[in-house]
Parts: C-alpha cells; structure tokens; sequence
C-alpha cells in the first residue's frame, strides 16, 4: 500500500490531478486501456505539455473532444455502461462511486433525480477521461491511503451550461456537505473558479480524511498544473510516501486505525418541542457534523430535558455555533475537543441482480474488511421487487462475497 499526500493550495480540478500522476510516470496507456473498453478510443486526444506557473515546474493537461457530436450522457445510461465496462472490479467500483456521488449533488442542486444528471453535469467526456484516468492511476500506483489539504474552492461567478452560477460552484458546495469536506478560504485570491465538482468528487472518493500529513518520506512527487494566471503558482502536488502506516520490521502495510480531533458540542434543552429538535439535528448535520445524538435527562425541579450532542471536525465549530444560535432555544453550547479512533474506511457503488446498492467498508486492524449496505437501497429494492428484506440481504451479500477483496 502507498501513502499518497494531495497538497492543493489553488484548488483542485480532475485534469490537474491527472497530469499530476503523468507526472509521477503514470503510462498513457493506462489512461487509454480502459477508456478504449468503453469505445472511447477514438473520441479524444490528450494534450500534455510541460509548463511553469509562478516560476514552478510541472505538467498542464487538455483533453481534446474530437467528437463531432457529442452524445447525451445522461447518468442512468452511464451507469450501465460503466457497469457493463470489462474492467478489473477496483476500478468499476471507484469509477462508478464518483460517478455516483457527483451524479447524487448534481441532482440535488438542481432539483431532480440522478438519473436525469445529464452529459454536461457528470458525463461530458473530459469528466470521463479525468475520472477514469485519475482513479486507474491512483490504482496503478496502489494507493490505499490519500491525504488531502482541505481545497479552496473560489469565489465571483462562473459561466456553465445553466448560465452564470455563483462560487463555489453549487455542485461543490453540496459535495462538501455530502461528506463534510473542509473548504479552505478563497481569501486573497482573485475571483474565479478555483476547485470543481470533479476534482473535489475524486478527492471525497479517495481520501481517507482531509487536513494536515502524518510525518512521512516522500518518495516521488508529481505536479499538476492549472490553466488560470494567478498571483501565486497555480498547481497541486501528489506526494507518494512512505509513512506512519507501514511496519518497520516487515516493510509491510498495516490497517492501523487512525486517530483524530473532533469537538464535542453539547447543549441541554427542556424548552423544545421533539419536532424542533429533530429538525436541529437534521441541520447540525447539515452543517457538517459527524453525529448528532440525544439523550433523555432530568433537569432541575425534575423538568425533563433532552442533552443534545454533536461532533463536530474543529474546522468546522463556528459554522456548527451559528447552527445553534439560530435553530436552537439554549442559552449556551459546551465545546471540548476529544480525540477518537476511526477504522480505515470507504464507500462503493456494488452492482447486485436486483439494482446498485451502496456499500460501506471499513478495514480491520488485521486487514480484513467489513462491509455493509446502506440499509435504505435495501428497503428501496425490497419495495421495487417485492421481496422481503431479509431475501434482498442475502443476494447482496452474495454479490458481496463474490467480489475479490477490496485494495488495500
């Protein structure tokens, strides 16, 4: 397993994260092989050239449609496709885990189902080829823990196919809150696009946690750089390392859990309906928290009460604060940092006879992985097949186990 560390201080978008991997010697073939399964051979030309930005070295990427007339990529159609696509089973399931997840904030920005999600929101070729390339790259290095720093995301207005949107764009807002990413200030820089929805979609998909490395030896490092002229270097760096995951005396990875800093924000609340409590929690979550969980207490003169609690990433304790102060009848909120141990983790798209189900994975100490299926697509194909949930159960853990074991 590699430590890969993903320094992106103006932000972050699919090409220059692919022309970061060019530049750590990642094969165009690699690029190529997988995209030609899906017919795409033909269809776009990669342009690489070596440039500088800011006085800084690295590789800039264009990809070049050289389709007359571009089909319309809606997501449902490409999920079969991609589905369908010979590809080894770590691939199709990264691939189709970005797919999804930028599919799943498309959709909600604009207010329809995913499957509407059409070509140039999550399918236009470009997204295509920096997707597929970025993950088989990713997977040809053997990448099994990613660090990310947390991205600025940019501010002013950006022209799309839905006309002039406002930054961050509203695809990335949503991927930030989907999986609570931390978005660094755009403080300082000039207006514009600085992180797209498929760049931050690859790093949520490929990151174990965003923040600052762990202590490491860095091995190669890739850069990749933007289009845009800025007052700085306009660039991200992939760093692959040897660091705190590896046992000394074996040269082997370990599935060591890693510990983190969350702040602990807790309130004590008799004054509240239950509906106005759920719906504080639902927008503590909203808002970035990890948990939000409440517990039944007796408060003076044997009033009844509710301790509402929430973790909270400490990057994000002002932002939680203003969720309090708004949605929330207490006086006051306690804060206190706490550290906590978290397993190695992921998402996927696992693709079952009866339809997709999300899948979540966690890694054991002793390398074994632990899966389970988002209990709603279960519910969701039992209703659509009429079969009880127990049967639906029993077919995705066939599915399941018929997968090869997850990376490392």
């Amino acid at each position: 397993m590699t430590l890969a560390l993903l320094d992106a201080p103006t932000g972050l978008a699919g090409n220059m994260l692919l022309a970061a991997l060019l530049d750590l010697g990642l094969p165009e073939a690699e690029i190529h092989r997988p995209l030609a399964a899906l017919g795409l051979a033909e269809a776009y030309r990669l342009e690489l050239e070596e440039r500088r930005s800011g006085g800084l070295r690295g590789l800039h990427l264009a990809v070049v449609s050289l389709e007359p007339q571009p089909p319309h990529r809606h997501w449902g159609e490409l999920r079969g496709q991609l589905q369908a696509a010979p590809w080894p089973v770590p691939l199709k399931q990264r691939v189709l885990e970005v797919f999804g997840l930028l599919a799943a904030a498309e959709a909600a920005v604009h207010g329809h189902s995913p499957e509407q999600v059409h070509f140039h929101e999550v399918g236009a070729l470009d997204a295509l080829v920096d997707v597929v390339g970025v993950c088989a790259g990713l997977l040809h290095f053997g990448v099994g823990e990613l660090v990310c720093s947390p991205p600025p995301a940019g501010h002013g207005v950006v022209a799309t196919a839905h006309g002039t949107l406002p930054l961050p764009a509203p695809a990335v807002l949503e991927l930030a809150r989907l999986r609570a990413i931390p978005l660094a200030s755009a403080e300082g820089f000039p207006p514009g696009e600085l992180t797209t929805p498929t760049g931050l979609a690859l790093a949520a998909c490929w990151a174990t946690r965003f923040g600052q490395p762990p202590t490491h030896v860095p091995r190669q490092v890739g850069v990749g750089l933007g289009s845009r002229q800025l007052d700085r270097p306009n660039l991200l760096r992939l760093t692959l390392a040897d660091g705190g995951r590896f046992d000394s005396s074996t040269h082997q990875p370990q599935s060591t859990p890693q510990l983190e800093t969350v702040l602990l924000q807790q309130a004590q609340i008799d004054d509240a309906t239950p509906e106005d409590l759920a719906f504080l929690s639902e927008e503590l979550r909203r808002g970035g928290a990890v948990e939000v969980l409440s517990q039944s207490i007796a408060m003076k003169k044997g009033r009844a009460a509710q301790l509402l609690t929430a973790l909270v990433p400490p990057e994000r304790a002002e932002a939680l604060r203003a969720v309090w102060w708004q949605h929330s009848t207490s006086l006051g909120v306690r804060e206190q940092l706490q550290s906590r141990w978290v397993l190695p983790r992921r998402s996927l798209e696992l693709a079952t006879p009866l339809g997709p189900v999300r899948v979540k994975q966690a890694q054991l100490p002793d390398g074994r992985w632990r899966s389970k299926a988002e209990h709603d697509d279960l519910v969701a194909l039992a209703r659509q097949h009429t079969l009880g949930i127990d049967q639906v159960r029993a077919m995705v853990q066939s599915a399941l186990d018929a997968l090869p074991p997850p990376q490392p």
